[in-house]
């Protein structure tokens, strides 16, 4: 199994082969998918109604936007503005609206 890992996982798993990933491009796509399966893993634990759990994977999501956000070069306050912007045009979650059909 090829997938990113946490910084300090090789001292854990000294024997483990790894490599180091030198291009930006390789490591945007393995950041996308970490960030799926980290998604999928919230998912679970959701499913399972454990919140120590949901709350660790919440954790482990936002770690790689945050690595996305550093890559990229994207201010994480920027991001909060445009997320925040996007609220007051659009509104939130809070409602709980679902759309059961677009005219």
């Amino acid at each position: 199994m090829i997938k990113l890992i946490r910084d300090r996982i090789p001292e854990l798993y000294p024997n483990s082969k790894i490599k180091i990933i030198k291009e930006n491009a390789e490591y945007f796509d393995s950041l996308k998918n970490k960030l799926l399966e980290e998604v999928n893993e919230f998912i679970e634990a959701s499913s399972q109604n454990n919140d120590s759990h949901i709350v660790e994977e919440i954790a482990d999501i936002l770690e790689v936007i945050d690595a996305i956000c550093k890559l990229k070069k994207y201010d994480t306050n920027l991001v909060q503005d445009v997320k925040l912007k996007k609220k007051q045009e659009r509104g939130g979650f809070e409602k709980r609206i679902l759309l059961l059909e677009k005219n």
